[in-house]
């Protein structure tokens, strides 16, 4: 195991350690959590840091790719982290599937001290940074052991220290303890929806999620990106109800479903105006994060209300 200590992340560790107390005198991640608490020198300093979450096959991959090009547009430095096993968040960036840090690390027999950064870190699309956390075989590990050993490569080899943003894309609308890992090390979640029955009520159990770990960790809701719908008034409504927002809407597009056949990302789609409205919401979206957004403090419905409330009369 590597037990180096970079000079530079000496003081930063210790501060984590510091606000690793104060959270233990705090409890633990909402009532009831059995959640392992974030290794507090493995916290990610310098960078803006933004987890994707939503329902499954809502577009998290999609956006997270795409918002990530879109910061490198405005002359960000960009890391891209997949958090699914199935490995494909970066695709459209890479045009190919990366190997994951657990594979890596597999090679290796788990030393990871034997690796270097570009056995696991891929440049993509206009400089973008890609890496694929991977995850445990089907049915057995936690996803929160994959997130923790990818971050804890990215800062043995100080690759977050020339980083502006990082962006978890996060497995569908999984919250238990492996996959909301990432939202111990975000500044800000996002959550992205459709205007429908099924994407609102995965949003608001994601929402819950997030509340829980804002009492023990710095990550605050950001707000909403529709996606894949021609109208947001059903979104609006429940952000409206419980304290959301909506930063950003994607349209029920063609060309995205095409640029995702293409292995592209739409900034390399070329410049049609329905692909050129896309881009600029992108653009105006990675403009709105990083100048900074509201820390929404929303409050989840119980699950009979939302299902009560969402639909026309």
């Amino acid at each position: 195991m590597n037990v180096f200590t970079h000079p530079k992340t000496a003081e930063r560790d210790a501060r984590a350690l510091a606000k690793a107390a104060g959270r233990a005198e705090k409890g633990e991640d909402g009532e009831g959590s059995v959640q392992v608490h974030l290794d507090p020198t493995m916290e990610i300093d310098g960078a803006k840091v933004f987890a994707i979450y939503g329902k499954g096959g809502i577009g998290k991959s999609t956006t997270s790719s795409n918002l990530s090009v879109a910061f490198s547009k405005i002359g960000k430095r960009v890391l891209q982290i997949g958090c699914d096993p199935k490995h494909d968040s970066t695709f459209t960036l890479t045009k190919s599937l990366i190997p994951t840090v657990i594979d890596i690390l597999e090679e290796v027999d788990f030393h990871p001290e034997e690796l270097r950064p570009e056995d696991f870190v891929f440049e993509g699309y206009n400089g973008v940074q890609c890496v694929e956390a991977g995850g445990p075989p089907a049915g057995t590990g936690c996803g929160g052991y994959v997130v923790g050993q990818t971050v804890k490569l990215l800062k043995e080899h100080h690759l977050l220290e020339d980083t502006d943003v990082v962006i978890f894309d996060v497995l569908g609308d999984v919250v238990c303890g492996g996959f909301a890992s990432p939202l111990q090390h975000a500044e800000r979640a996002l959550v992205v929806a459709a205007n429908d029955f099924d994407s609102i009520f995965a949003m608001n159990r994601i929402v819950a999620a997030i509340k829980a770990k804002s009492k023990n960790y710095d990550v605050r809701l950001g707000g909403v990106i529709a996606n894949r719908s021609r109208e947001t008034d059903q979104i609006d409504r429940y952000n409206d109800a419980i304290g959301l927002k909506r930063l950003a809407h994607i349209p029920d597009s063609d060309e995205v479903r095409k640029s995702r056949l293409k292995k592209s990302t739409l900034f390399e789609m070329g410049d049609h105006p329905e692909i050129k409205a896309i881009q600029d919401e992108y653009l105006q979206l990675a403009e709105q994060l990083w100048a900074g957004t509201d820390e929404l403090k929303a409050e989840p419905m119980k699950d009979r209300d939302i299902f009560d409330f969402l639909g026309f009369d």
